[in-house]
């Protein structure tokens, strides 16, 4: 059975860009980069209007390094152990994106929470985050295992936009996915995984038609 879907209506991502200018975005990894690679795979595609103008990595051996110098993309890495504080990692967050002009940081596997008040401030709603569960069920990490492990039938994904709390901030997209056949919580992450690399361009690529605006945490996509 197909995942039902629920969400926010936006452009198709097929539709002409000749009108408009690519967003501008930075994306934040830690590990390999699938979402990342993704992103780069649509934008070739013609299917994301976007310039992916740096990538910032707080892993120096992450695999999507790898992936963005094959694609000529600057990298900046923010080692933890390079800053003082969680405040001051994110602090050279922000002078990273507003360095590269950046319009809409995406976080792609990036395994550390923003905290940072500058960061977070600058840049409210343009940060988003992909999360792969149906939240507010299964927050937090291993997310698939979790709705495996509990016996859930139906799991799925989340985007949202990043606040300064663990995936609790307002909610742009979800989409369901059946896991009621999976065997192991290895095949549900996958699953699960194959409608994060369909939806995460898309979403992205919605943000260079138009906008998002929140009324109370109700999210709606305002278009042109």
């Amino acid at each position: 059975m197909e995942g039902r879907k629920i969400k926010i209506p936006m452009p198709s991502a097929l539709s002409s860009r000749s009108d408009r200018n690519p967003i501008r975005i930075a994306v934040l990894a830690s590990g390999r980069g699938s979402n990342f690679q993704a992103i780069i795979d649509s934008i070739k595609a013609g299917a994301c209007s976007a310039d992916i103008v740096v990538l910032i990595a707080n892993k120096p051996d992450a695999k999507a390094i790898g992936r963005a110098r094959e694609n000529n993309i600057p990298v900046e890495i923010v080692e933890r152990k390079s800053f003082p504080s969680r405040e001051a990692l994110d602090e050279r967050i922000k002078e990273l994106l507003d360095k590269y002009g950046v319009e809409l940081a995406v976080l792609a596997g990036y395994m550390l929470l923003l905290k940072g008040k500058k960061l977070l401030d600058s840049y409210r709603n343009r940060i988003i985050n992909i999360h792969p569960a149906l939240l507010p069920s299964f927050p937090g990490v291993d997310a698939q295992k979790q709705a495996f492990d509990y016996g859930a039938r139906i799991s799925g994904i989340t985007i949202h936009f990043v606040d300064e709390n663990l995936d609790a901030g307002p909610i742009i997209y979800q989409e369901a996915v059946d896991i009621s056949g999976c065997r192991t919580a290895e095949e549900a992450a996958h699953k699960i995984l194959e409608a994060e690399h369909r939806a995460y361009p898309k979403v992205v690529d919605s943000f260079a038609k138009g906008k998002y605006v929140l009324e109370g945490r109700r999210v709606k996509y305002v278009r042109g």
